[in-house]
């Protein structure tokens, strides 16, 4: 609860002497009552002692508000503060986490259990504090007037504590069940309604639901045993506050009658005992509250301890597009490096010494991504700062896990990875993903207007940049058919989209930041002939421009790659044009033959007119 409320002490302290001054006003009702008691018995003027209990009522009504507002404006900032932290968290994730966790799971703690938290955290935490503290003056008070029947009345609540604690753990462990089980919840049915068209396909919206209904089927038996022993506490509360509200009514009354107390002594006891109910429910209640509480903020607690990626080396607090406490100046500087050398390469200069060096290069590259498993073997190459490369192999050769490492998602167990000539280590992550950007098989399309789509890497970019992709991709018919035209809404995932017009939004998103390293996974894979033609057409254009990172299964779109690394089995077995390949490679030989292509010349093929002395490695 104290790391909880880091941030809104300030609030804690205001709301508390809020509850404090109005139950000290309510404490001091029954004081007046007494002595308007007595003074009635005694036949004494009364208005002014009435006109004082209800100035002490009403001005109880006020603060007590303004206490709860406080509150409620309190938990709704710290539900705020966890799910900025959450959001902050789950986006900066090291790649690994995510395929160990769940989308819809860690998703529900940033929904479902910070909102049972917001009720610990307004509710729970004051009534707790205020609750014990009023009780003590209650019990104070009673104690002044019939130290006889405190004792009777502390005895009964005594018992009703007992059973109270016996509860506690049990609910704490089925909140944790029901947290868990809404997560598995939201989990499944994310699964599920990711893969629509293949569940509808093969029929299996029955089993889905039936996989989804045993989540609910869960949390429906956690919910139940909570409410079955918070509807225990309920009932040892009632009991304990009649219980001794009878033994005060009784043997009160019996002690006035043989004169041991006044009849005003005995209201002022028993409007104690009566006030005394509603703090003690609120201790009990927040005390059961703060155990259901718990399961969730375990949950949210192990979200935000799940790695992220390690802090830069070049970077200090502050923020910034590095992700995390961030990009210092440092990374700001690297940054403007880069873009100041793009801008040298479009007029034809060079920027600095690096523009020589490879744009990107592996030396001995080993990594898995779990151990024992290697995947890359010793991986060496380099790819040039303009022209087509192309990466090559059967699947599972290890291709995508070479744009993986590009991009910094994962970190070589061994060997090098080098940018302009300069180690990925001494980079931040942002400088590295600056240089390049990715058309991945995932063809990413995210909900929002095609522009917004279209900009996401480069939000700045003007108009005339924004239709010279549109063109490059072939997107006019796209523009031309979406109302709205470049502010027509795509829907969630692109769902208005075929595969290839997805596939085109891509590339074009990437074509638009203009990067030093463009990486293709696939890019015609889901591309007719015509347009199949055209993309490699765009390419040959990109490749003038910067450097193109492809990877192909179908080796006819980069058969005239100015340089062709094939893969197999984790490592770099060969490299060369397509015609070297044909002739010296076997492993290039199996595909080109699977795939029934001819050498290029014999084909009629032309190859892209690369820099001079970009060909070797």
């Amino acid at each position: 609860m104290y790391r909880l409320t880091s941030g809104h002490r300030a609030s804690v302290v205001v709301a508390t002497a809020l509850t404090l001054v109005g139950s000290a006003l309510g404490l001091a009702q029954p004081l007046v009552a007494k002595h308007a008691v007595d003074a009635s018995g005694r036949g004494q003027v009364l208005w002014p002692l009435l006109l004082v209990l209800a100035a002490l009522f009403v001005t109880e009504a006020v603060t007590g508000a303004a206490g709860r507002f406080v509150l409620e404006r309190m938990g709704e900032g710290v539900v705020r503060q966890l799910r900025h932290g959450l959001v902050g968290r789950l986006l900066r994730l090291e790649m690994r986490e995510y395929d160990r966790q769940r989308g819809g799971d860690l998703i529900s703690r940033v929904t479902t259990d910070t909102t049972l938290l917001r009720e610990v955290v307004s509710q729970a935490l004051v009534d707790l504090v205020t609750g014990a503290l009023v009780s003590a003056g209650a019990i104070a008070l009673m104690l002044w007037i019939d130290p006889l029947l405190l004792l009777l009345v502390a005895l009964t609540v005594a018992l009703a504590a007992v059973v109270v604690a016996s509860l506690l753990q049990g609910i704490r462990a089925a909140s944790e069940r029901m947290q868990e089980s809404v997560g598995a919840i939201a989990a499944d049915l994310d699964r599920a309604l990711g893969a629509l068209p293949m569940v509808r396909v093969h029929r299996a919206e029955d089993r889905e639901a039936a996989r989804v209904g045993e989540r609910v089927e869960a949390a429906y038996g956690a919910g139940v045993r909570t409410a079955k022993l918070a509807s225990l506490m309920s009932p040892a509360v009632e009991l304990a506050v009649q219980g001794s509200f009878l033994i005060v009514l009784v043997i009160g009354g019996l002690r006035v009658a043989g004169r041991d107390n006044s009849l005003g002594d005995l209201v002022a006891f028993l409007l104690y005992a009566s006030y005394l109910v509603l703090p003690l429910s609120s201790v009990f209640r927040a005390v059961g509250l703060i155990q259901r509480g718990m399961g969730a903020y375990q949950r949210i607690d192990q979200a935000l301890r799940l790695p992220v990626e390690p802090a830069e080396p070049d970077t200090e607090p502050g923020g910034g597009p590095g992700g995390g406490p961030g990009a210092g100046p440092r990374t700001r500087a690297t940054i403007t490096v880069v873009r100041e050398r793009e801008r040298e390469r479009e007029r034809g200069r060079v920027a600095d010494g690096a523009e020589g060096a490879p744009v990107l290069a592996l030396h001995d590259v080993h990594f898995g991504y779990t151990a024992g498993r290697p995947v890359l073997r010793g991986v060496s190459f380099t790819v040039p700062r303009h022209g087509q490369t192309a990466l090559v192999g059967r699947s599972g050769a290890g291709k995508s896990t070479v744009f993986a490492l590009a991009a910094r998602f994962y970190e070589p167990d061994s060997g090098r990875l080098l940018f302009d000539g300069r180690p990925a280590a001494e980079l931040s992550r942002a400088a590295c993903r600056e240089r390049i950007a990715v058309v991945d098989q995932g063809l990413h399309v995210v909900h929002g207007t095609l522009r917004d789509n279209l900009t996401y890497a480069s939000p700045g970019a003007t108009d005339a940049e924004v239709r010279r992709v549109v063109e490059l991709a072939r997107l006019e018919g796209v523009v031309r058919r979406l109302p709205g035209g470049l502010g027509g809404v795509l829907g969630p995932r692109g769902g208005t989209l075929s595969a290839g017009e997805r596939q085109r939004v891509a590339l074009a998103r990437a074509l638009l930041a203009r990067p030093a390293l463009l990486l293709l996974d696939e890019p015609t894979s889901h591309l007719d002939s015509v347009n199949e033609t055209a993309l490699t057409t765009v390419m040959r254009d990109a490749a003038r421009e910067a450097a193109v990172l492809v990877i192909a299964h179908r080796l006819s779109t980069v058969q005239h790659a100015d340089r062709i690394v094939v893969l197999e089995e984790g490592r770099a077995v060969a490299a060369g044009r397509h015609e070297e390949l044909l002739a010296g490679s076997p492993a290039y030989r199996a595909l080109a033959a699977g795939q029934m292509l001819r050498p290029a010349a014999a084909a009629g093929g032309t190859r892209s007119p690369g820099p001079p002395g970009h060909g070797g490695g």
